[in-house]
């Protein structure tokens, strides 16, 4: 099973990027048809952007994501031993290579991995997640996040963050060329049809700068949701001790405080949302309901 969903994994870093360049095509249309009368050089743009961006954030992906987030590199087993050698531990039986290891200064309990194959993976933890588990349960936590590292999760995860966040950068600049200057030629002046079409044209690409990085993140949620449940079980499967990851998701369900600072554009990467919001039918969550993966987590191993 784990190494089909590995294959599974593997195969959906296509469908991910299919999506997401649908999204850029539709905004190069966009800005190739506004503001340089030739839909395909907007594509190109925007693809190229995409490309640019997504290829930078790949190969860097750990160093820009823990920056994003605040994290700071755990370099020896000497600055915290317990998590260091639990790390060791868990990398040994999953048999991947030792990631790095981070620690994010923040009280809400939090964890996450990152990184774009084993061979490059980075697992963190927040301060608060460290002191309020016990051994066993941060062992369960941890076993969750080496799991995104062995099925491959976290490079389906940083393709979808660096796309994303190239989106949301094509809008925001889509949004401040709407803010500083609204085209209208001449000819368009002179032209009332011309000019009434321009100006729809600008108010449907102002909607779409808007939209367009709620359709990304939409995605991102979808694929974080989907991936969250295998992890859980797989975790479970490397500790032989599912109670330990069942007490820390039980412990995450109690705990409100959403984190001081997260990057939205990498908070589904977390093992349970970081700003704790619950939206109208689980619509734009980017996690599954914590009692429900305890309850599978029961069904599954009790």
């Amino acid at each position: 099973m784990i190494y089909e969903q590995i294959d599974r994994n593997k195969r959906k870093t296509y469908l991910i990027f299919f999506i997401f360049f649908l999204i850029l095509a539709a905004l190069g249309s966009f800005i190739g048809t506004y503001f340089f009368d030739n839909i395909y050089s907007g594509i190109v743009i925007a693809v190229i952007i995409a490309v640019v961006y997504t290829l930078i954030t790949y190969f860097q992906s750990t160093s820009i994501v823990m920056q994003m987030n605040g994290a700071k590199k755990l370099n020896s087993a000497k600055d915290a031993p317990d998590l260091w050698h639990i790390v060791e531990d868990l990398t040994m039986v999953a048999d991947i290579p030792m990631p790095e290891i981070y620690i994010i200064d923040d009280p809400s309990p939090n964890a996450f991995a990152t990184g774009r194959d084993p061979e490059h993976s980075a697992v963190a933890v927040t301060s608060g997640l460290y002191k309020m588990m016990n051994r066993e349960e941060l062992e369960g936590v941890l076993a969750h996040e080496i799991s995104h590292v062995r099925n491959y999760d976290i490079r389906v995860s940083t393709i979808s963050v660096a796309l994303s966040s190239a989106i949301i950068l094509i809008c925001s600049i889509i949004g401040n060329a709407y803010r500083w200057w609204i085209p209208m030629s001449d000819d368009d002046r002179d032209n009332n049809n011309s000019g009434a079409i321009r100006a729809v044209l600008w108010l449907v690409g102002l909607i779409f700068a808007i939209i367009g990085p709620m359709i990304a993140t939409l995605v991102q949620m979808a694929i974080s949701r989907n991936r969250e449940y295998l992890a859980d079980v797989s975790g479970a499967e490397l500790t032989r001790n599912p109670q330990g990851l069942i007490n820390a998701l039980e412990k995450l369900e109690q705990s409100t405080k959403p984190m001081k600072r997260v990057d939205d554009a990498s908070a589904a990467l977390y093992i349970d949302d970081p700003n704790k919001k619950k939206h109208f039918a689980g619509l734009f969550d980017t996690h599954p309901p914590l009692d429900k993966r305890i309850e599978a987590l029961k069904k599954t191993f009790q």
